[in-house]
């Protein structure tokens, strides 16, 4: 099975056992075996699926400004949170190709395969959310058949996307193009980066405790 079959299978399978509750405060629950690649996946489009969902709570024309405040910090800290496991997951790749000699001529490509997962991942959440447009029985038929032909275009946009992560994969094993990868850095979640939050903690050690709890 290639890569991003076995990504998209394990996505899926993480956006249906969030909706068994459909709660943001959910605990996630991985059922795939510590230090496996699966396991990751997993953890990573958990944090995708909760994120979405608080992107919809925040949206609420009605909601309370100290509510939408913490939400508004919550999806902030979920951004970093994103952001961290997704080098996690380039880390994982970086180890797995480290007996790789790139060729002389081997190109350097515009985003790390971890990138281009995390894009997979969201392109998964659109599909199952957009489905469910396409076939809500309370919606207009016009609204179902606007929504069906945005679903086509995606499952379209998902097979290019599964083709260039293989095929990403590939080069980068067959040495025809070399991995590269910097850390985001992100300085306004950076406790000594951003002076609102210096004094406040120290945030890698926040991260650390998270990954953690999500991988183990």
């Amino acid at each position: 099975m290639k890569f991003t079959e076995t990504a998209w299978k394990i996505f899926n399978q993480s956006i249906e056992d969030y909706h068994v509750s459909d709660d943001v405060n959910t605990l996630i629950n991985n059922p795939f075996e510590k230090d496996s690649l699966e396991r990751i996946l997993y953890a990573k489009n958990w944090i995708d699926t909760v994120q979405w969902h608080l992107e919809d709570i925040i949206r609420d024309e009605n909601i309370d400004p100290a509510e939408a405040l913490q939400l508004k910090r919550t999806i902030d800290a979920s951004n970093q949170k994103r952001t961290d496991l997704v080098e996690y997951i380039d880390s994982w790749f970086l180890t797995k190709f480290e007996n790789i000699t790139p060729k002389p001529e081997a190109k350097i490509n515009t985003e790390t395969p971890a990138w281009a997962v995390d894009r997979l991942s969201i392109l998964a959440l659109k599909v199952y959310h957009m489905s469910l447009e396409a076939n809500r029985e309370s919606a207009s038929e016009e609204h179902r058949k606007n929504c069906q032909a945005k679903l086509d275009v995606l499952l379209i946009q998902k097979e290019d996307l599964s083709t260039s992560i293989d095929q990403l994969l590939a080069d980068i094993e067959n040495g025809n193009v070399k991995m590269k990868v910097y850390k985001q850095m992100k300085m306004y979640n950076d406790e000594s980066l951003n002076p609102i939050l210096y004094q406040k903690g120290n945030r890698n050690e926040k991260t650390s405790f998270f990954l953690e709890y999500l991988l183990y």
